[in-house]
């Protein structure tokens, strides 16, 4: 990660170098576009019951979901029925839901980027957490995934 970006202390920050940066250094703004992720996600942990490092990936898969929403519409746009689910099942258990069904939010972080933040991806990183159904679907769709992006090269 660049210096610049690193020394980036809040979401505000990072949003504000974004759109600083993006039209000269997309690259820079991407890099700004994660870590304002991981802030925020980290923000959410430290005033919620959020302590695992699972829950606090889940936390930045939505943020990161979120992103792709504002890159869409170009205003902040909340990921509402993820967040409803967050509240109702918990953040182990919103994940556990969504991967059981095909989600908008993974088309989305794959076309931005970001396939590391996918749910899916929270899932295989910590397969003890979940259901052998739901660790199953996420590693078809992570697999099918890598054949679909080796044949665009």
């Amino acid at each position: 990660m660049d210096d610049r970006v690193k020394q980036l202390k809040t979401s505000a920050d990072c949003e504000s170098f974004r759109r600083n940066v993006e039209s000269k250094y997309p690259e820079l703004a991407k890099e700004a576009r994660r870590r304002k992720v991981k802030l925020l996600a980290s923000e959410y942990a430290a005033k919620s019951a959020a302590e695992s490092a699972a829950e606090i990936e889940a936390l930045q898969a939505i943020y990161a979901y979120e992103e792709t929403l504002f890159a869409k519409h170009g205003r902040k746009t909340s990921a509402a029925r993820t967040w409803q689910m967050v509240r109702s099942r918990g953040i182990i258990g919103a994940v556990e839901s969504a991967v059981k069904r095909e989600t908008i939010g993974f088309k989305a972080l794959v076309e931005m980027g970001m396939p590391d933040f996918l749910f899916e991806a929270v899932v295989v990183r910590y397969p003890e957490l979940f259901s052998q159904d739901a660790v199953a679907r996420s590693k078809q769709r992570l697999e099918a995934l890598e054949v679909y992006l080796k044949t665009l090269g």
